[in-house]
């Protein structure tokens, strides 16, 4: 899938000196029209284009914000509130770009549980599968310093908290929160400098998606079936194929975003943000965003201590090793069999994982008490034993279901499955007991 001689024919003269000269309209067309994609894709794959469109919108919509916003502990509040009363379309820009992260979280992880649930992490596209952990790595940093910007309450807190998570670390622990906070405590320094993160990191995101998609061309694109490409009827052209169904996925996923910016724009927000940071209030609960809250009922799920680490750093541990973890999961997965369809235990605890993943998400908003607490502990432990133990040990003693020998009986069979289900049952009953 990933080879082939080239089938792009420039047509006029000028598309003939460009070819020669420099190939961009070779490339593009080798890789989003003519690229054979596997014939059973079905819309679980249409997220890799809808986060790439949610990424220049992004970038779009924070260039312009940038213009109008002053990074300064004084003023950020005001020339926020500015942005929404006085800019022209200002209220529009900050909706979407503020909103826009929520889904593009939202993308990102069904786009993670895609990949866990078809196997797309497996030999030979373990480097595809890195870089995505990369990308989101940089989008939970860009999404975290963005928070801040607004200077509301949340903003501050969340900032102090967060960033305090790190002097548990031994040795360079206060060195690394000095460094991220300009000082030693959250002030100018470290608004200036979330600011100027926040507008770098989303362009290193784009250069990491450049080199995941560059990877996805030469490894070749997964199917439901796990299987290989075998010949070219396992495969149909990118367009108008994928496109087509790339475009309808992308309309009904931007028309919910588009009901959130305009009817419930802060529906995805805290409201204690839309009040100015003071350093001498205490929010009554402090909670990051909604996308990180899985990960922060891991963080505080860690309340006893194991012989030298105590209960802050096994904390942090816990919750640096829940994303550090996914790094792994190419070898942690022993199966041979790539896709869940045909594996019906991993299967079962998979959709049991991805349950756990939103029951931590709704413990992360929940006060770090009583039942809540022993509830995060158990929810920990089997986002921990999903990965460390259940993939290594189903992979040796799972019986897979039979493989179908190529992608196109796979469509074939499934075809024939529809259309029998669709004919009407004939009834072998004698006419005495019909009557």
């Amino acid at each position: 899938m990933s080879g082939g001689h080239s089938t792009y024919e420039p047509k006029t003269g000028i598309t003939r000196w460009i070819d020669q000269r420099l190939p961009l309209p070779r490339l593009m067309y080798d890789s989003f029209v003519a690229y054979p994609v596997p014939r059973n894709l079905n819309y679980a794959y249409t997220f890799g284009g809808i986060l790439t469109i949610m990424l220049v919108a992004q970038i779009l919509t924070g260039i312009v914000l940038a213009m109008h916003y002053t990074a300064h502990v004084d003023l950020a509040f005001n020339s926020v509130e500015k942005i929404m009363r006085d800019v022209n379309s200002g209220w529009l820009l900050r909706y979407l770009h503020a909103n826009g992260a929520s889904f593009f979280f939202i993308a990102v992880y069904i786009h993670i549980f895609r990949g866990l649930y078809y196997g797309s992490y497996k030999a030979p596209r373990e480097m595809l599968w890195i870089l995505g952990c990369i990308i989101y790595l940089l989008m939970m940093a860009t999404g975290f310093m963005g928070y801040v910007l607004p200077w509301g309450q949340m903003s501050f807190w969340g900032a102090t908290v967060i960033t305090g998570f790190f002097t548990a670390i031994p040795l360079v622990g206060d060195w690394i929160q000095q460094l991220l906070l300009g000082g030693f405590a959250v002030d100018n320094p470290t608004l200036n400098r979330f600011f100027s993160l926040h507008y770098l990191l989303p362009f290193m995101i784009a250069g990491v998606v450049v080199l995941h998609v560059w990877a996805l061309h030469v490894t070749g694109q997964t199917n439901p079936t796990g299987i290989e490409v075998k010949s070219k009827t396992d495969t149909v052209p990118f367009t108008p194929h994928a496109t087509a169904k790339d475009m309808f996925a992308m309309v009904v996923f931007l028309a919910v975003f588009a009901y959130f910016v305009f009817y419930i724009p802060n529906y995805l927000g805290h409201p204690d943000n839309y009040t100015e940071a003071n350093p001498l209030k205490t929010p009554a609960h402090i909670v990051p965003e909604w996308y990180y809250l899985p990960f922060y009922a891991i963080l505080r799920a860690i309340t006893f201590s194991i012989g030298p680490i105590d209960s802050k750093l096994g904390g942090v541990l816990a919750m640096f090793g829940s994303i550090l973890v996914l790094f792994f999961v190419p070898w942690l997965d022993t199966s041979k069999v790539r896709s869940a369809v045909y594996r019906p235990w991993y299967k079962l605890f998979f959709w049991l994982f991805v349950a756990d993943a939103i029951f931590l998400g709704w413990l992360g908003a929940k006060p770090a008490e009583g039942a809540y607490v022993a509830m995060a502990q158990i929810g920990t432990f089997y986002y921990f034993a999903f990965f460390i133990i259940i993939m290594p040990v189903l992979g040796l003693i799972e019986t897979p279901k039979r493989l179908p020998n190529s992608i196109t009986e796979a469509v074939l069979e499934k075809n024939k499955g529809g259309e029998a289900a669709a004919q009407p049952a004939t009834s072998t009953a004698s006419p005495e007991t019909r009557g």
